[in-house]
This record gives C-alpha cells, structure tokens and sequence, in this order.
C-alpha cells in the first residue's frame, strides 16, 4: 500500500483529500503545518507528497519544505496543490524540484489520474532497461519503459511532465511542436506561460551537463521543436 503525505493547514480541505485518497487504496497521513510534517519525515519519508505552499503563518512554507524534501530524497514524488497559480508560484515550484504543481480547483479525477502517473513513474524506474524501449537522438537517448533521459550517457533528472515533454519534441525532430500539442502529449492542463517555464527548465537541466546544448528551439508564434545535431 502506498504511503502519501498531506501537507494543507485548511482542515476540511485536507481531511476531504485524505478521505478520497485512502477510498482509492492509498494510506495517507495528514501534516496541519511545516514543522510537524518534516519531523515525521525525518523518521519514514512517504511514497508521495502533496504539499500546500501557504502553511499556517509561512506564506511560504510549503517551498521551505519542498527544498527539505529533496535534500532528504532526490526521487521522492512531490506534487505541489494550492490556490496560487501566479506563473512566479509555479516557476519557483517547479524549480525547486517538484514533479507536478496542480490548483485547487483540479478535479478529484484529474489529481487521482496525476497521482497515478507518478506511481507509475516509480515503478517504472524499478525495471531493467529495454531496448526495445530506447528512443536515440545522437546524443539523446530515452528510455520509455523506465521514463528515464540520458544526454552524452549522463542522466538527466526531468519530472514526469517535464519527460513527456521531451519525448513529444524528440520523437519528431525537426518538426514543430505547438504548445497545446507539448500540452496534450504531457497530458497536462495549463495556460500558455506554464509550457514555456516547463521548456526553459527542461534546457537547463541539458545546460547543467553541457554547456553547448542549443537542441530546442523556439519558434516564435509556433511552438518548439527539437533539432539533432
């Protein structure tokens, strides 16, 4: 049974997500502020966290958290669920890490269907590799069976959204992908800005191992495409 974190100060919300969770099978343990959640943390991590940002008197602490969450584990599943859906939140939520940054106002559905897909992720990561599964771009290399990327033999650390992402622009390189097609692909639901911090972060990251990565391109007014070099 997979064990997932609450973090939500807001009792009738929290306890509402807990109740739905654990009617889907998971077990589930509710934290009412930063302070009580990482001193459980630092006895058993969960399989899964779903942190607010807004704790209590921290208007911030659900990143404070995030950032503690990583040091503790550079794999662990955190998705951030919150009434702030200013693009500065959710570029400095997904900076910090996190693999999915979701509004309150998501459905029970969709957050379920999300939940699921990093489970999967997870799993994934368990299995041997697959060469049927490998997807090569000269230097780029996917493995879709374990949801892993591989630049210059170098893994690449990108979240869920961030993966289906790439592989959406990788698996045609040259053609241009429009940023509802990138969002359909991730099967993801966000406005036009979201993509575009989602894209810079994905560049980054290729940026961290080299520095002379330039393989996506923007093209202004289109999309993005990927171009192998």
């Amino acid at each position: 049974m997979k064990k997932i974190a609450i973090i939500e100060d807001e009792t009738a919300i929290r306890e509402n997500y807990m109740e739905m969770l654990s009617a889907q099978g998971y077990q589930v343990n509710g934290f009412c502020d930063r302070a009580t959640a990482e001193h459980a943390f630092q006895d058993a991590l969960p399989d899964l966290a779903i942190v607010d940002i807004g704790l209590g008197h921290e208007i911030d602490g659900g990143f404070l958290l995030c950032q503690t969450l990583r040091s503790l584990s550079k794999t662990l599943p955190i998705i951030f669920l919150t009434a702030r859906d200013s693009e500065i939140d959710t570029v400095c939520g997904l900076r910090m890490g996190a693999d999915d940054y979701l509004t309150k106002d998501i459905s029970m559905a969709h957050l379920a269907a999300r939940i699921g897909a990093l489970f999967r992720r997870m799993k994934a990561l368990e299995q041997p590799a697959d060469e049927a599964a490998l997807i090569n771009r000269g230097q780029l290399t996917l493995d879709t069976k374990r949801m892993q990327v591989f630049w210059q033999q170098q893994l690449v650390d990108l979240t869920v959204t961030e993966f289906w992402m790439l592989h959406s622009l990788a698996q045609r390189p040259g053609h241009v992908k429009s940023r509802n097609e990138l969002m359909s692909d991730a099967k993801i639901y966000v406005d036009d800005s979201t993509i575009t911090s989602h894209v810079k972060r994905i560049r980054k990251k290729f940026i961290v191992l080299d520095a002379e990565f330039d393989c996506i391109d923007t093209v202004y007014g289109m999309g993005y495409r990927w171009e192998q070099l």
